[in-house]
C-alpha cells in the first residue's frame, strides 16, 4: 500500500462520490438515447409503400433512404455488438495495467466520433461500420462504470446507487424514442446523431483533464509506475549483472512475453468466471430477459403503430417506458436494500418481479382496447424494470474486486450477443412470416417466463458475497503476495511501500 505521507500529499480528485454518480448517469443516459433514437420512427423510418389504388408514399428515415429490409434494419440495430464484443474484454484486461478512469475517456472519445459518423453515412455498410465503432466506444464505459459506483456508494445504499445508474437505461431509451421522433420529423435523421455527439463531447474531455480515480482491487497508478521502473532496472542489469545489450533477448521478445502474460492472466480470470455457478445462472437469466427487452425496445413503436393504430407510437411507447423504467428500476434497488442486500435476496426479487411482469405484459397484448393495453403493459414494465439493479448487483458481488470489470464486460457482451442482438433480426424474420404483430409480441413476451425460471434456480445455489468478505477482512497475506515481485526486484522499494 502507498505510505500515509504520500497519500496525504496527493490532492483529492474533483470527483466526489455524488459528482461521479451524476456524471456517469448523464453519460449512460446519452448512450441509451442513441439506442432509442435509432429505433424511433423519426430516425429509423419506413420503406416506400403503395396502395392498391396505386397511390405511393416515399420512404423515410434510414430504412427509407437506404432501402433496407426488416432483416437489414434489425442487423443495423445490433451492429454495435461487434465492437462491444471485441473491445469489452480488452478494456477490462487493460484496467489491470492502465488507469481505468483514463480508459473510460478513450472509449467515450471513440463513441463521440463514431456517432457523428453515423450522421454522415452514405449507405448501409457505412452506417453499419460506424455502429460497430459505437460499440467499441461503449465497451470501456459499461465495463468500468459500475465498479466505480460500487466502490464510492454508501454501504447501506449500494443497490440504490446502482439502481439510479441503471435507471438511465430505460429513461435514455425512452427519451431516445421522443428525441428521434421529434428531430427526425422536424429536421432530418442525420441531425439526431450529430446532436448526440455534441452532447457527449464534454465527457471524454473531462475524463482526460480531471484527476483520475482508482478502482478497489487494483494497484494505484503510482505503484504501477514504481513497479515498471523497478522492472526496467532489473532488465537493464539482468539477474547476473549483465547489461541489457549483453542479454540474448530482444525488446521484441520482451513485448511478446508481456502480451502472453496478459493473455494467460485473462484466460485464468475467464476460467474463474465460467466456473462460478452463481455468475453463470445470473447471466443466463439476464440473456433471456434481455432477448425480450431488446426486441421490445427496437420493434415496440412499430408494433404499437400496427396493433393499436397509434399515430404517435414513439411518444406513447417512450412515455410508458420512461415512467415505468425510472420508477421500476429505483424501486428494485430500494426494495433490495430494505430486504438486506444479499445475492440470495437478489435472486428472489429477480425471479418474482420477472414472473409477475411477464403475466401482465402477456395479458396486455391479448386486449384490443388501447387503454386497457396501456394500463396492463405499464404495470408489467414496472415489474420488469425492477430487475435492473439486482441483476447487476449479483454480477458485481459474486466475484472478487479485481474481477469486477471483466465480470461486467462478459455479462454485457453475453446479454447482447445472445440476447438483444439476435432478437431484433429474429423477431423481424418471424414478423415477415406471420404478418401479425400481436402474435409476434405474444411469442416474444413468453420468453420472460424462461428468465424467471432460471433466476429462481439461483435462489437455491450456495452463494457468498465475495466483495463484502474482502471489505470486512482485507488480508495482509494478499498484499504481501502482490508486493513480492517488487521486493525481490529492488529492496529500495521498501522506501515507497509498506507490506
Amino acid at each position: 500500500m502507498v505510505s500515509k505521507s504520500s497519500a496525504q500529499s496527493t490532492p483529492p480528485s474533483w470527483f466526489t462520490p455524488k459528482r461521479l454518480l451524476i456524471v456517469f448517469c448523464v453519460i449512460n443516459l446519452v448512450n441509451y438515447v442513441d439506442r432509442g433514437a435509432i429505433a424511433s420512427n423519426g430516425v429509423n423510418g419506413t420503406l416506400p409503400t403503395c396502395t392498391d389504388a396505386g397511390i405511393c408514399t416515399s420512404g423515410t428515415g434510414i430504412q427509407g433512404d437506404f432501402h433496407l429490409s426488416n432483416f437489414q434494419d434489425g442487423v443495423l440495430s445490433s451492429a454495435f455488438m461487434v465492437g462491444l464484443l471485441i473491445a469489452s474484454p480488452i478494456f477490462a484486461s487493460l484496467a489491470k495495467s492502465h488507469n481505468p478512469f483514463r480508459l473510460i475517456g478513450v472509449g467515450l472519445s471513440v463513441w463521440t466520433f463514431a456517432v457523428a459518423g453515423c450522421g454522415s453515412s452514405i449507405d448501409f455498410w457505412s452506417i453499419a461500420i460506424c455502429r460497430m465503432l459505437v460499440g467499441v466506444g461503449e465497451a470501456s464505459f459499461i465495463s468500468l462504470a459500475a465498479p466505480f459506483i460500487d466502490d464510492n456508494a454508501p454501504v447501506a445504499q449500494k443497490t440504490a446507487w446502482l439502481a439510479t445508474f441503471y435507471m438511465c437505461i430505460p429513461a435514455g431509451t425512452a427519451l431516445g424514442y421522443v428525441y428521434g421522433g421529434l428531430v427526425g420529423s422536424q429536421f432530418n435523421w442525420r441531425v439526431a446523431f450529430w446532436g448526440e455527439a455534441i452532447l457527449m463531447l464534454p465527457f471524454p474531455i473531462l475524463g482526460f483533464v480531471m484527476k483520475p480515480l482508482q478502482l478497489e482491487g487494483f494497484a494505484p497508478l503510482e505503484s504501477k509506475q514504481i513497479l515498471t521502473s523497478v522492472e526496467a532496472n532489473v532488465s537493464e542489469t539482468g539477474d547476473d549483472g549483465m547489461l541489457a545489450g549483453d542479454q540474448p533477448f530482444t525488446r521484441g521478445s520482451e513485448s511478446t512475453s508481456k502480451l502472453w502474460d496478459q493473455f494467460t492472466r485473462f484466460s485464468k480470470d475467464m476460467q474463474v468466471l465460467l466456473h462460478d455457478q452463481v455468475y453463470i445462472v445470473n447471466v443466463l437469466g439476464y440473456i433471456s430477459y434481455n432477448f425480450v427487452l431488446g426486441a421490445y425496445s427496437y420493434w415496440g413503436p412499430k408494433a404499437g403503430y400496427s396493433i393499436y393504430h397509434m399515430s404517435n407510437a414513439d411518444l406513447v411507447f417512450g412515455g410508458i417506458t420512461i415512467v415505468c423504467g425510472i420508477l421500476g428500476t429505483l424501486s428494485g434497488g430500494l426494495i433490495l436494500d430494505r430486504m438486506n442486500s444479499t445475492i440470495s435476496n437478489a435472486f428472489k426479487l429477480l425471479s418474482g418481479a420477472t414472473f409477475l411482469g411477464a403475466i401482465f405484459c402477456l395479458i396486455a397484448f391479448c386486449f384490443r382496447s388501447l387503454y386497457v393495453y396501456i394500463a396492463l403493459f405499464s404495470i408489467g414494465e414496472l415489474l420488469i424494470f425492477a430487475t435492473q439493479a439486482p441483476v447487476n448487483y449479483v454480477s458485481l458481488r459474486c466475484v472478487r474486486p479485481s474481477l469486477r470489470p471483466l465480470s461486467m464486460a462478459i455479462s454485457t457482451v453475453s446479454i447482447h450477443i445472445f440476447g438483444d442482438v439476435p432478437s431484433a433480426p429474429l423477431v423481424g424474420v418471424l414478423q415477415d412470416h406471420i404478418h401479425d404483430w400481436r402474435k409476434t409480441a405474444l411469442c416474444l413476451t413468453s420468453i420472460f417466463f424462461l428468465a424467471a425460471g432460471i433466476w429462481f434456480i439461483g435462489t437455491f445455489l450456495k452463494n457468498v458475497d465475495i466483495v463484502k468478505e474482502d471489505e470486512e477482512g482485507q488480508s495482509a497475506t494478499s498484499i504481501r503476495e502482490k508486493m513480492k515481485p517488487l521486493l525481490e526486484g529492488n529492496n529500495n522499494a521498501e522506501n515507497y511501500y509498506q507490506p
